[in-house]
């Protein structure tokens, strides 16, 4: 087949080339139409000043290797990535060069013919890349840090394990909230009302208010405010409004007029109420480091009628709308609460799929402890199907297992009438896959995961 000259230029064009051919021996460079179009420089033929003409407009720590191609063999290919400053308009863009050397029979270097590509979008998401793993990074450090701050603290303030597995999970869900609906927006900011209807969602349906302008929190600021909501809800359903069908609580929030915002938490209808008689982490952290997060200040008021806290925040704590908003959280139902006694899985077989090893052995202990025998655990899909075949009586699924969703070990289970669980570190509303099973959100308590695989066996 005889090569077509039009379509091969037209390919050439469609790839966003232009072309070049270096005459070493007359000190001549031939820059076409679409490489003057890249790079600035004029189009035709010029001098080439030893190289020189090209080399002048790359940027001065990429000069060795644009010029490398003078050590290349004969018929060997050359490649390089530069810098090149526009002549024309002084930008600067990132070019590939990719080249072939003719040499006469002693060696001396002929002719340098190739094509140019402008790479710059490459190197610019490849910057964007190594920014987000830097932030990722940075976030992650941060996150690990502050649960490591939560649990000691949490540890010096309760007596005994119960209430602290208690109130640690209840802190982790709360930042868990605040992190879901951050991703959400990209993590440019969560909306307030967001953040109080996960917090209050499912503590006191009818029981609870919250109304307020659309102000949106930077990151640190709606973890704080989040950690915030839930130590007051918390309160509130421990000893405050919402130890009774009569209480109510009202959350109110406007934007004040030196930029910032005022949140206010009312509790009535409750039992009478007074001061603590010993001070907990939650009074620390809402009073503190709240209003520190916050650059402002909680006051906490001890009324007889009901707890009222005020909450004020500097300007610093709100971000611009993002442009990804998403839509306001379904109010969820109240996962499976861990069971008031020991949960009794005595004899019955429940398979475990976890991809997170760590996780799979906290399941495996807490689920062996409460008597259950354990089949697995299954780290990846194939494993879990692997396994079906042997008796089962409930199961624990991770949703997403490596990438890989865990619906075919889920559709399996479903037609065979077996029971099982999701435990997922997704924040959607309902199962994965619209199947009718419990959902435990991560991070959860093991005890949780027990007391509903119980319940489920017991139907």
């Amino acid at each position: 087949m005889t090569p077509d000259r039009n379509r091969l230029e037209r390919a050439v064009e469609a790839a966003g080339f232009g072309e070049f051919e270096l005459d070493v021996a007359r000190d001549r460079i031939f820059v076409s139409r679409r490489l003057s179009e890249i790079t600035g420089l004029p189009a035709g033929e010029m001098e080439a000043e030893g190289g020189l003409a090209v080399e002048r407009w790359a940027h001065p720590d990429d000069r060795a290797s644009l010029r490398a191609w003078r050590d290349v063999a004969a018929g060997d290919s050359h490649q390089a990535e530069f810098r090149h400053v526009r002549p024309d308009d002084q930008r600067v863009v990132w070019l590939r060069v990719a080249g072939l050397i003719s040499r006469d029979a002693d060696g001396t270097a002929l002719c340098f013919t190739g094509i140019v590509s402008d790479i710059s979008a490459l190197h610019d998401e490849e910057a964007r890349r190594q920014q987000a793993m830097a932030e990722l990074d940075h976030r992650v450090k941060n996150v690990l840090a502050a649960v490591q701050v939560l649990a000691t603290q949490t540890a010096k303030r309760t007596t005994s394990r119960d209430a602290f597995l208690q109130d640690f999970s209840g802190r982790l869900k709360a930042m868990a909230s605040a992190n879901e609906l951050l991703t959400a927006a990209r993590w440019r900011g969560a909306a307030i009302d967001h953040l109080v209807t996960a917090e209050l969602g499912a503590l006191a349906p009818g029981q609870t208010k919250a109304q307020g302008p659309e102000l949106f929190l930077t990151p640190r600021a709606a973890n704080a405010l989040s950690l915030a909501l839930h130590e007051l809800g918390a309160n509130a359903v421990k000893y405050g409004a919402l130890t009774a069908d009569t209480g109510r609580v009202e959350v109110r929030w406007n934007q004040a007029s030196d930029g910032g915002f005022e949140l206010t938490w009312t509790e009535s209808g409750g039992p009478r109420v007074g001061p603590p008689s010993r001070r907990g982490f939650g009074s620390t952290l809402l009073e503190q480091v709240t209003g520190r997060e916050l650059n402002g200040e909680a006051k906490v008021e001890y009324l007889p009628s009901g707890v009222r806290v005020r909450l004020r925040a500097a300007p610093q704590a709100l971000a611009p709308r993002p442009e990804t908003v998403p839509e306001a959280p379904a109010p969820r139902p109240p996962e499976p609460a861990a069971a008031a006694g020991p949960a009794n899985l005595k004899g019955s077989r429940v398979l475990i799929v976890e991809d997170a090893v760590l996780l799979a052995l906290e399941l495996e202990t807490g689920l062996s402890e409460a008597g259950a025998i354990i089949v697995g655990p299954a780290y990846e899909l194939e494993e879990a199907m692997a396994l079906l075949d042997q008796p089962i009586d409930a199961a624990v699924l991770d949703a997403n297992l490596n990438g890989r969703s865990v619906i075919p070990v889920a559709e399996v289970l479903a037609r065979r009438g077996i029971p099982f669980v999701f435990a997922t570190g997704y924040g959607e509303a309902g199962g994965p896959g619209g199947f009718d099973a419990p959902v435990i959100r991560k991070p959860y308590d093991v005890t949780q995961v027990a007391a509903a695989l119980m319940e489920l066996l017991a139907h």
